[in-house]
Protein backbone atom coordinates (compact mmCIF):
# COMPACT_ATOMS: atom_id res chain seq x y z
CA UNK A 1 0.00 0.00 0.00
CA UNK A 2 2.41 2.65 -1.06
CA UNK A 3 -0.53 5.24 -2.06
CA UNK A 4 -0.83 8.09 1.48
CA UNK A 5 -3.08 6.86 3.40
CA UNK A 6 -6.42 9.51 3.59
CA UNK A 7 -7.95 10.09 6.80
CA UNK A 8 -10.51 12.43 8.11
CA UNK A 9 -9.02 13.04 11.81
CA UNK A 10 -12.42 14.15 14.15
CA UNK A 11 -11.65 16.27 17.34
CA UNK A 12 -14.87 17.72 18.95
CA UNK A 13 -12.10 20.01 21.02
CA UNK A 14 -9.87 23.18 20.05
CA UNK A 15 -6.68 21.40 18.89
CA UNK A 16 -3.63 23.28 19.86
CA UNK A 17 -4.89 24.08 23.64
CA UNK A 18 -3.66 22.41 26.37
CA UNK A 19 -3.69 18.73 27.62
CA UNK A 20 -5.54 16.23 24.68
CA UNK A 21 -5.25 19.40 22.72
CA UNK A 22 -1.74 19.39 22.65
CA UNK A 23 -1.59 15.67 22.02
CA UNK A 24 -4.14 15.60 19.12
CA UNK A 25 -2.13 18.99 17.74
CA UNK A 26 1.20 17.11 17.60
CA UNK A 27 -0.52 13.54 16.63
CA UNK A 28 -1.81 15.64 13.33
CA UNK A 29 1.61 17.01 13.06
CA UNK A 30 3.44 13.50 13.12
CA UNK A 31 0.80 12.22 11.18
CA UNK A 32 1.54 14.80 7.92
CA UNK A 33 5.53 14.57 8.50
CA UNK A 34 5.06 10.43 8.28
CA UNK A 35 3.16 11.49 4.74
CA UNK A 36 -0.61 10.61 5.59
CA UNK A 37 -3.26 12.84 4.16
CA UNK A 38 -4.87 14.04 6.78
CA UNK A 39 -8.18 15.84 6.46
CA UNK A 40 -8.91 17.39 10.09
CA UNK A 41 -12.01 18.22 11.91
CA UNK A 42 -11.87 20.16 15.05
CA UNK A 43 -14.16 22.18 17.05
CA UNK A 44 -11.82 25.16 16.41
CA UNK A 45 -8.16 25.77 16.10
CA UNK A 46 -5.96 27.39 18.01
CA UNK A 47 -2.34 26.78 17.00
CA UNK A 48 -1.67 26.90 13.20
CA UNK A 49 -0.95 23.12 11.71
CA UNK A 50 1.02 22.34 8.27
CA UNK A 51 0.11 23.96 5.40
CA UNK A 52 -0.21 20.30 3.82
CA UNK A 53 -2.95 19.11 6.31
CA UNK A 54 -6.76 20.14 5.45
CA UNK A 55 -8.83 21.65 8.24
CA UNK A 56 -12.44 22.01 8.56
CA UNK A 57 -13.34 23.54 12.07
CA UNK A 58 -17.17 22.56 12.91
CA UNK A 59 -17.61 25.27 15.49
CA UNK A 60 -15.82 27.90 14.51
CA UNK A 61 -15.45 30.27 11.17
CA UNK A 62 -13.01 32.81 10.69
CA UNK A 63 -12.69 34.70 14.07
CA UNK A 64 -15.73 33.57 15.52
CA UNK A 65 -15.91 30.45 17.53
CA UNK A 66 -19.07 29.08 19.64
CA UNK A 67 -18.47 29.00 23.29
CA UNK A 68 -18.65 25.72 24.43
CA UNK A 69 -19.20 26.80 28.07
CA UNK A 70 -21.93 28.87 27.27
CA UNK A 71 -23.75 25.97 25.20
CA UNK A 72 -22.21 23.01 27.42
CA UNK A 73 -19.33 20.31 26.26
CA UNK A 74 -21.24 17.54 25.58
CA UNK A 75 -23.94 20.13 23.49
CA UNK A 76 -20.93 21.05 21.87
CA UNK A 77 -19.56 17.65 21.26
CA UNK A 78 -23.28 16.56 19.43
CA UNK A 79 -22.84 19.75 17.30
CA UNK A 80 -19.75 18.79 16.18
CA UNK A 81 -20.14 15.24 15.50
CA UNK A 82 -23.52 16.02 13.41
CA UNK A 83 -21.28 18.24 11.72
CA UNK A 84 -18.81 15.74 10.56
CA UNK A 85 -21.10 13.43 10.01
CA UNK A 86 -22.69 14.90 7.67
CA UNK A 87 -19.29 15.54 6.00
CA UNK A 88 -18.24 12.24 6.05
CA UNK A 89 -21.82 11.27 3.79
CA UNK A 90 -20.28 13.87 1.02
CA UNK A 91 -16.70 12.69 1.16
CA UNK A 92 -16.54 8.53 2.44
CA UNK A 93 -15.52 7.50 -0.83
CA UNK A 94 -12.45 9.58 -0.76
CA UNK A 95 -11.76 8.71 2.99
CA UNK A 96 -9.49 5.15 3.84
CA UNK A 97 -10.23 5.66 7.71
CA UNK A 98 -11.63 7.63 9.99
CA UNK A 99 -9.43 8.47 13.23
CA UNK A 100 -12.08 9.90 16.11
CA UNK A 101 -11.73 10.71 19.59
CA UNK A 102 -14.51 10.04 22.53
CA UNK A 103 -17.71 11.82 22.67
CA UNK A 104 -17.97 13.65 19.78
CA UNK A 105 -17.79 10.61 17.53
CA UNK A 106 -21.25 8.26 17.68
CA UNK A 107 -23.28 9.43 14.67
CA UNK A 108 -19.85 10.02 12.47
CA UNK A 109 -18.66 6.15 13.55
CA UNK A 110 -22.59 5.35 12.63
CA UNK A 111 -21.86 7.05 9.71
CA UNK A 112 -18.50 5.37 8.89
CA UNK A 113 -19.79 1.97 9.60
CA UNK A 114 -22.52 2.47 7.03
CA UNK A 115 -20.05 2.99 4.43
CA UNK A 116 -17.55 0.29 5.35
CA UNK A 117 -14.71 3.29 6.13
CA UNK A 118 -12.53 1.42 8.81
CA UNK A 119 -12.78 3.40 12.25
CA UNK A 120 -10.30 4.20 15.20
CA UNK A 121 -11.30 5.47 18.17
CA UNK A 122 -8.65 7.26 20.51
CA UNK A 123 -8.53 6.22 24.01
CA UNK A 124 -6.10 8.87 26.13
CA UNK A 125 -7.06 7.13 28.94
CA UNK A 126 -8.64 3.64 30.69
CA UNK A 127 -11.62 2.47 30.02
CA UNK A 128 -14.15 4.97 31.30
CA UNK A 129 -16.03 2.99 33.82
CA UNK A 130 -13.14 1.78 35.36
CA UNK A 131 -11.27 5.07 35.77
CA UNK A 132 -14.34 6.30 37.75
CA UNK A 133 -13.95 3.12 39.86
CA UNK A 134 -10.25 3.26 40.50
CA UNK A 135 -10.84 7.51 40.69
CA UNK A 136 -13.73 6.80 43.36
CA UNK A 137 -11.52 4.46 45.70
CA UNK A 138 -8.38 6.30 45.65
CA UNK A 139 -10.07 9.58 46.88
CA UNK A 140 -12.30 7.86 49.45
CA UNK A 141 -9.16 6.35 50.94
CA UNK A 142 -7.44 9.85 51.06
CA UNK A 143 -10.83 11.73 52.36
CA UNK A 144 -10.78 14.23 49.20
CA UNK A 145 -13.80 13.90 47.03
CA UNK A 146 -13.94 15.24 43.44
CA UNK A 147 -15.54 18.39 42.54
CA UNK A 148 -18.89 17.33 40.65
CA UNK A 149 -17.84 18.70 37.29
CA UNK A 150 -14.47 16.97 37.44
CA UNK A 151 -13.73 15.06 34.36
CA UNK A 152 -12.95 11.52 36.49
CA UNK A 153 -16.25 12.05 38.53
CA UNK A 154 -18.85 9.56 37.44
CA UNK A 155 -21.02 10.90 35.10
CA UNK A 156 -23.87 8.21 33.71
CA UNK A 157 -24.41 10.47 30.81
CA UNK A 158 -20.49 10.08 29.80
CA UNK A 159 -19.99 6.60 30.29
CA UNK A 160 -22.83 5.81 27.81
CA UNK A 161 -22.09 7.98 24.96
CA UNK A 162 -18.34 6.38 25.08
CA UNK A 163 -19.79 2.98 25.74
CA UNK A 164 -21.91 3.23 22.49
CA UNK A 165 -19.01 4.72 20.59
CA UNK A 166 -16.68 1.79 21.58
CA UNK A 167 -19.48 -1.04 20.14
CA UNK A 168 -19.43 0.98 16.99
CA UNK A 169 -15.40 1.07 16.61
CA UNK A 170 -13.31 -0.96 14.61
CA UNK A 171 -10.62 -0.99 17.40
CA UNK A 172 -9.71 1.28 19.92
CA UNK A 173 -6.39 3.23 19.80
CA UNK A 174 -4.44 2.38 23.20
CA UNK A 175 -1.51 4.59 24.28
CA UNK A 176 -0.30 1.88 26.89
CA UNK A 177 -0.23 -1.25 27.75
CA UNK A 178 -2.23 0.06 30.82
CA UNK A 179 -5.22 1.43 28.71
CA UNK A 180 -4.95 -1.77 26.86
CA UNK A 181 -5.21 -4.27 29.95
CA UNK A 182 -7.89 -1.88 31.42
CA UNK A 183 -10.24 -3.07 27.74
CA UNK A 184 -8.76 -6.95 28.03
CA UNK A 185 -10.12 -7.26 31.23
CA UNK A 186 -13.37 -5.92 30.36
CA UNK A 187 -13.79 -8.83 27.58
CA UNK A 188 -12.77 -6.96 24.68
CA UNK A 189 -10.65 -8.94 22.39
CA UNK A 190 -7.35 -8.30 21.46
CA UNK A 191 -7.87 -7.92 17.79
CA UNK A 192 -9.96 -4.78 18.85
CA UNK A 193 -7.21 -2.87 20.45
CA UNK A 194 -4.11 -0.80 18.28
CA UNK A 195 -1.21 0.17 20.29
CA UNK A 196 0.18 3.24 19.50
CA UNK A 197 2.23 5.83 21.78
CA UNK A 198 2.20 9.34 22.16
CA UNK A 199 5.94 11.89 21.92
CA UNK A 200 7.70 14.95 22.53
CA UNK A 201 8.02 18.06 21.26
CA UNK A 202 12.28 17.52 21.15
CA UNK A 203 12.92 21.52 19.86
CA UNK A 204 10.96 22.34 23.48
CA UNK A 205 12.32 18.91 25.68
CA UNK A 206 16.00 18.78 26.08
CA UNK A 207 18.62 17.79 28.64
CA UNK A 208 20.96 20.36 29.77
CA UNK A 209 24.31 20.85 27.64
CA UNK A 210 27.50 19.77 29.06
CA UNK A 211 28.12 17.28 32.80
CA UNK A 212 25.60 16.99 35.38
CA UNK A 213 25.81 19.42 38.38
CA UNK A 214 27.55 17.72 41.45
CA UNK A 215 25.39 17.95 44.29
CA UNK A 216 23.98 16.30 47.29
CA UNK A 217 20.92 15.85 47.65
CA UNK A 218 18.66 14.60 44.86
CA UNK A 219 15.82 16.85 42.83
CA UNK A 220 12.86 15.17 42.88
CA UNK A 221 9.96 16.80 40.59
CA UNK A 222 6.41 16.29 39.74
CA UNK A 223 4.89 17.91 37.72
CA UNK A 224 0.81 17.55 36.36
CA UNK A 225 -2.69 18.46 38.39
CA UNK A 226 -2.49 17.50 41.82
CA UNK A 227 -5.26 15.26 42.72
CA UNK A 228 -5.48 11.38 44.22
CA UNK A 229 -5.42 10.11 41.03
CA UNK A 230 -1.79 11.13 40.01
CA UNK A 231 -0.70 9.58 43.52
CA UNK A 232 0.74 12.58 45.10
CA UNK A 233 0.17 11.99 48.45
CA UNK A 234 2.19 8.87 47.64
CA UNK A 235 5.20 10.17 46.38
CA UNK A 236 4.85 12.44 49.63
CA UNK A 237 4.81 9.52 51.70
CA UNK A 238 7.74 7.94 50.03
CA UNK A 239 9.66 10.81 49.97
CA UNK A 240 9.63 11.78 53.53
CA UNK A 241 9.76 8.00 54.13
CA UNK A 242 13.76 8.43 52.56
CA UNK A 243 17.01 9.74 53.47
CA UNK A 244 17.09 11.64 50.28
CA UNK A 245 14.39 14.26 52.03
CA UNK A 246 17.54 14.88 54.73
CA UNK A 247 19.31 16.93 51.82
CA UNK A 248 17.39 16.81 48.66
CA UNK A 249 14.30 18.90 46.73
CA UNK A 250 10.67 17.39 45.76
CA UNK A 251 9.55 19.79 43.95
CA UNK A 252 5.45 19.95 43.09
CA UNK A 253 4.70 21.98 39.68
CA UNK A 254 1.35 21.81 39.08
CA UNK A 255 -2.27 23.24 40.68
CA UNK A 256 -4.33 21.52 43.16
CA UNK A 257 -8.14 20.04 43.25
CA UNK A 258 -10.11 21.65 46.18
CA UNK A 259 -8.74 20.25 49.81
CA UNK A 260 -6.22 17.99 48.45
CA UNK A 261 -3.53 20.59 49.65
CA UNK A 262 -4.97 20.67 52.86
CA UNK A 263 -5.69 17.34 53.54
CA UNK A 264 -1.56 16.72 52.66
CA UNK A 265 -0.47 20.14 54.28
CA UNK A 266 1.65 18.65 57.32
CA UNK A 267 3.66 16.66 54.64
CA UNK A 268 3.89 19.98 51.86
CA UNK A 269 5.01 22.09 55.54
CA UNK A 270 8.34 19.72 55.28
CA UNK A 271 11.47 21.95 54.48
CA UNK A 272 11.96 19.45 51.65
CA UNK A 273 8.98 20.18 49.93
CA UNK A 274 8.69 23.01 47.83
CA UNK A 275 5.04 23.81 46.11
CA UNK A 276 5.21 26.10 42.85
CA UNK A 277 1.87 25.59 41.92
CA UNK A 278 0.98 25.70 37.84
CA UNK A 279 4.42 26.46 36.02
CA UNK A 280 4.86 27.20 32.71
CA UNK A 281 8.79 27.08 32.41
CA UNK A 282 8.34 23.10 32.57
CA UNK A 283 11.66 22.27 30.53
CA UNK A 284 13.78 24.50 32.44
CA UNK A 285 12.06 22.99 35.56
CA UNK A 286 12.54 19.48 33.95
CA UNK A 287 16.44 19.83 33.20
CA UNK A 288 17.03 21.01 36.31
CA UNK A 289 15.40 17.71 38.49
CA UNK A 290 17.22 14.42 38.36
CA UNK A 291 13.74 12.87 38.65
CA UNK A 292 10.59 12.41 37.93
CA UNK A 293 8.01 11.16 40.09
CA UNK A 294 4.65 10.57 38.93
CA UNK A 295 2.71 7.34 41.26
CA UNK A 296 -0.64 7.32 39.43
CA UNK A 297 -3.41 4.96 40.08
CA UNK A 298 -5.10 5.20 36.12
CA UNK A 299 -3.88 7.45 33.68
CA UNK A 300 -3.39 7.33 29.93
CA UNK A 301 0.02 7.56 28.72
CA UNK A 302 1.02 10.65 30.56
CA UNK A 303 2.96 13.43 28.18
CA UNK A 304 4.92 14.60 31.58
CA UNK A 305 6.78 11.11 31.00
CA UNK A 306 8.20 11.31 28.13
CA UNK A 307 8.97 15.26 28.39
CA UNK A 308 10.76 14.47 31.44
CA UNK A 309 13.12 11.65 29.54
CA UNK A 310 13.63 14.00 26.84
CA UNK A 311 14.88 16.00 29.33
CA UNK A 312 17.45 13.75 30.94
CA UNK A 313 15.34 13.28 33.87
CA UNK A 314 14.97 9.81 35.33
CA UNK A 315 11.47 8.13 35.73
CA UNK A 316 9.88 7.23 39.02
CA UNK A 317 6.55 5.45 37.80
CA UNK A 318 3.82 3.33 38.59
CA UNK A 319 2.90 0.34 36.41
CA UNK A 320 -0.16 2.60 36.06
CA UNK A 321 1.05 6.08 34.29
CA UNK A 322 1.57 4.48 30.95
CA UNK A 323 5.16 5.53 30.74
CA UNK A 324 7.27 4.27 27.73
CA UNK A 325 10.31 2.95 29.73
CA UNK A 326 11.31 -0.63 30.94
CA UNK A 327 12.31 -0.91 34.85
CA UNK A 328 16.04 -1.05 35.68
CA UNK A 329 16.98 -0.67 32.20
CA UNK A 330 15.79 3.46 31.81
CA UNK A 331 13.86 3.83 34.86
CA UNK A 332 12.30 2.55 38.07
CA UNK A 333 8.84 1.49 38.25
CA UNK A 334 6.64 0.15 41.03
CA UNK A 335 3.04 -1.22 41.48
CA UNK A 336 0.20 1.36 42.14
CA UNK A 337 0.00 2.49 45.61
CA UNK A 338 3.28 0.49 46.41
CA UNK A 339 4.41 3.43 48.55
CA UNK A 340 7.23 1.34 50.42
CA UNK A 341 8.54 -0.03 46.86
CA UNK A 342 8.65 4.04 45.48
CA UNK A 343 10.83 4.83 48.83
CA UNK A 344 13.08 2.29 48.16
CA UNK A 345 13.52 3.30 44.77
CA UNK A 346 14.03 6.83 45.51
CA UNK A 347 16.82 5.77 48.18
CA UNK A 348 18.39 3.88 45.22
CA UNK A 349 18.77 6.56 43.52
CA UNK A 350 20.12 8.92 45.93
CA UNK A 351 22.66 6.70 47.64
CA UNK A 352 23.63 5.51 44.04
CA UNK A 353 24.69 8.27 41.43
CA UNK A 354 26.36 5.84 39.32
CA UNK A 355 22.86 4.38 38.97
CA UNK A 356 21.61 7.35 38.44
CA UNK A 357 23.71 8.03 35.97
CA UNK A 358 23.44 4.46 34.05
CA UNK A 359 19.33 4.61 33.90
CA UNK A 360 19.50 8.29 32.94
CA UNK A 361 21.96 7.49 29.79
CA UNK A 362 19.67 4.80 28.62
CA UNK A 363 16.56 6.79 29.18
CA UNK A 364 17.99 9.54 26.60
CA UNK A 365 19.52 6.59 24.33
CA UNK A 366 15.96 5.99 23.93
CA UNK A 367 14.95 8.94 23.36
CA UNK A 368 14.48 9.29 19.49
CA UNK A 369 11.78 6.25 19.52
CA UNK A 370 9.36 8.71 21.86
CA UNK A 371 9.14 11.61 19.81
CA UNK A 372 6.49 13.04 18.43
CA UNK A 373 7.86 12.61 14.42
CA UNK A 374 7.73 8.77 15.67
CA UNK A 375 4.80 8.73 17.33
CA UNK A 376 3.65 9.80 13.87
CA UNK A 377 5.02 6.69 11.91
CA UNK A 378 3.74 4.65 14.47
CA UNK A 379 0.19 5.89 14.09
CA UNK A 380 0.29 5.79 10.15
CA UNK A 381 1.59 1.93 10.53
CA UNK A 382 -1.84 1.24 12.46
CA UNK A 383 -3.61 2.71 10.28
CA UNK A 384 -2.22 0.87 7.43
CA UNK A 385 -2.56 -2.24 9.38
CA UNK A 386 -6.47 -1.25 10.15
CA UNK A 387 -7.27 -1.01 6.52
CA UNK A 388 -5.46 -4.14 5.47
CA UNK A 389 -7.56 -6.18 8.07
CA UNK A 390 -10.83 -4.22 6.97
CA UNK A 391 -9.89 -4.73 3.04
CA UNK A 392 -9.05 -8.64 3.61
CA UNK A 393 -12.17 -9.43 5.81
CA UNK A 394 -14.29 -7.81 3.17
CA UNK A 395 -12.44 -10.14 0.33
Amino acid sequence: MDAAVRVLYSFPHKIGADRICTTAWYQVWGLAEAGAQVQLHPGAVVRPLPDTVGVQPTLARGGWRLPYRMIGSMRAFWLHDRVVAARLEREHARIDLLHAWPLGALRTLQVAARYGVPTLLERPNARTRFAYEVVRQECERVGVPLPPNHEHAHNEHVLQREEAEYALATRLLCPSEFVARSFLDDGVPPQRLARHRYGYDEQVFQPAPGPRPQREGLVMLFAGGCAPRKGLHHALAAWLASPASQHGRFRIAGAFVPGYAERLSRWLAHPSVEVLGHRTDMPALMRDADVLVLPSVEEGSALVTYEARGSGCVLLVSDAAGAVCRHEHDALVHAAGDVEALSRHITALHEDRALLERLRAASLAGTPDITWRAAGVRLLEVYRETIAAAQAARA
